[in-house]
C-alpha cells in the first residue's frame, strides 16, 4: 500500500525537476505573473477537459470547499507567483535549495494539525535525504549562464515563501482527498480557480501584470508544456501520496527534485555534477531505500 504514495511522490519529483528546468528560458523571457497565468489558464483548459472525459466530478467532497479555496489561493497563487520571481532571479538550483525545505515544514504543519508522527526510521531516513539535497545543491555547480538578478536575500525570501504556501497549499487538501475526492479532480479545481482569479487580477492595468515579450507559438508552447508536467502531472501524484502516507515523508520524497535536476542540467549543459553532488544524489537514494524499506 505505501509503495504507490511513495512512487507517486518520486514520480512528482522528476517531473518538477523537469517543468523548472524547462520554465527558466520562458520565465525570464515573460515575466513571473503573465508566465503563471498562461501556465493556469491552459492546464486548467486540460485538467478540465481530461476530467470530464473520465467522469472524475462526482468524486468530488464539496464540504471541503474552504480547503479548495485556501489551496488555491495560498498554495498555487501566492506560491507559484513567489516561486517563478526565485526562478527568475536565483536560477533551477537556488530554487530547488530553498524548495526542498517543504518537507521538514510540511512535517511540522502535519504534526501539529494533522497529529502525524514520524518513527525513528522514517526521520532517520528524511534526514539522509535532505543532507544528500543539500550537498547537491551546493556542491552542483553553478547555475550556467545565469546571471544575478536580485540580492541574495530577495531570493531567499521569495524561496521561502514559496515553499511555505505551497507545502500548505498541498497539506490542506488532505482532508478532502481522504474523503474520496480524486486526484486528478482536485487538481483540476485547484488549477480552474487559480486560473479564474489570475485572469481577473490580470484586468488590473499595472506594467508588472503584462507581458516583457511579444508572445510567438513557439514561447506559448515551451511556456505550456512546463506547466502541465508540474501543475497536471506531478500536484496529482504528489495530492495522491500526501491522502495515502504520511504528509512529512511524502513532501520529502516529493523535494527530490534537486537530485533529480542534476542529470538534466548535466545533459543541458554538458557539465557533469562535481563529487560532492554525486555523493549528495548517492545520500539522497539511500535515504528513499530507507522510507521505503522500513
Amino acid at each position: 500500500m505505501f509503495l504507490l504514495p511513495a512512487l507517486a511522490a518520486f514520480g512528482a519529483s522528476a517531473g518538477w525537476a523537469t517543468g523548472i528546468v524547462l520554465a527558466q528560458v520562458p520565465a525570464r523571457r515573460i515575466g513571473a505573473f503573465e508566465f503563471t497565468r498562461i501556465q493556469l489558464v491552459a492546464c486548467a483548459a486540460i485538467m478540465g477537459a481530461l476530467c470530464s472525459l473520465l467522469g472524475y466530478w462526482p468524486s468530488v467532497d464539496w464540504r471541503h470547499w474552504p480547503s479548495f479555496a485556501a489551496s488555491i489561493c495560498i498554495g498555487i497563487i501566492l506560491g507559484n507567483l513567489a516561486m517563478i520571481e526565485c526562478l527568475r532571479r536565483g536560477g533551477p538550483r537556488q530554487t530547488e535549495l530553498l524548495l526542498s525545505l517543504k518537507a521538514p515544514l510540511v512535517a511540522a504543519m502535519a504534526f501539529v494539525w494533522l497529529g502525524e508522527s514520524l518513527s525513528a526510521m522514517d526521520i532517520l531516513g528524511a534526514g539522509v535525504i535532505l543532507a544528500g539535497l543539500f550537498l547537491a545543491i551546493f556542491f552542483g555547480g553553478g547555475d550556467q549562464g545565469v546571471p544575478a538578478r536580485g540580492n541574495r536575500g530577495a531570493v531567499i525570501a521569495l524561496g521561502v515563501a514559496a515553499t511555505l504556501c505551497q507545502g500548505f497549499g498541498f497539506l490542506v487538501m488532505k482532508p478532502a482527498m481522504l474523503a474520496g475526492t480524486e486526484p486528478l479532480a482536485a487538481s483540476a479545481i485547484r488549477l480552474l480557480g487559480a486560473g479564474f482569479v489570475i485572469s481577473v487580477v490580470a484586468l488590473w492595468p499595472a506594467p508588472v501584470l503584462r507581458s516583457r515579450c511579444d508572445m510567438s507559438p513557439g514561447l506559448l508552447g515551451k511556456t505550456i508544456l512546463p506547466g502541465v508536467i508540474g501543475y497536471g502531472v506531478s500536484s496529482s501524484l504528489l495530492l495522491y501520496a500526501f491522502a495515502n502516507y504520511d504528509a512529512g515523508i511524502a513532501a520529502v520524497l516529493g523535494s527530490l527534485s534537486p537530485v533529480l535536476v542534476l542529470p538534466i542540467l548535466w545533459f543541458r549543459d554538458g557539465r557533469a555534477p562535481t563529487p560532492q553532488a554525486t555523493f549528495g544524489a548517492v545520500l539522497a537514494v539511500t535515504g528513499t531505500a530507507i522510507l521505503i524499506v522500513f
